[in-house]
């Protein structure tokens, strides 16, 4: 089964993984906006992506896992807004496509793999004990994102079929 765990967001990852494997893990889309050249999520190029991988797979064989999110505390409301907005994109090119979606909140993937009340970079972490054959791509603090939806796609994978 192909598992595309996501970390939405203009900052997020799109993981693919099978059969407990990492196959690629890429940055979340983007493309600027309107005269301050803000970014946004191109949801063009995310279709692209979703469709280049699940092209030669059944779509019963397809699961995709999006952190369910929502406001935060401290959060501007222009950014919350635009975090709403990449989040409905997602949710709207996975129905178009036909694509089975399954939601998860950002506490229970990260209680699952003991990361709650941690720091952001413990994700990386994590993800390199668990594939250290992948650690090369996460050599950045910056990869947190990726590491997040690494983790969002391996929680679904361990725990889907303890309820199959």
């Amino acid at each position: 089964m192909l598992i595309i765990g996501i970390d939405p967001g203009i900052s997020g990852s799109i993981c693919f993984f099978e059969d407990g494997k990492i196959l690629d893990v890429i940055e979340m889309p983007t493309m600027t906006e309107g005269k301050k050249n803000k970014k946004q999520v191109n949801g063009s190029q995310i279709y692209n992506e979703l469709l280049k991988k699940v092209a030669n797979t059944e779509k019963h064989n397809v699961r995709v896992i999006i952190e369910q999110v929502s406001a935060m505390p401290g959060q501007g409301v222009t950014s919350m807004f635009n975090f709403g907005q990449s989040f409905g994109i997602l949710k709207g090119i996975c129905a178009a496509m036909q694509l089975p979606m399954f939601f998860v909140r950002p506490a229970k993937w990260k209680k699952y793999f003991g990361l709650i009340n941690s720091q952001k970079d413990a994700s990386r972490t994590r993800v390199i004990e668990m594939f250290p054959y992948y650690s090369s791509q996460l050599s950045k603090k910056k990869d947190s994102n990726k590491a997040d939806a690494i983790l969002i796609a391996s929680f679904y994978h361990e725990t889907y079929k303890l309820e199959e």
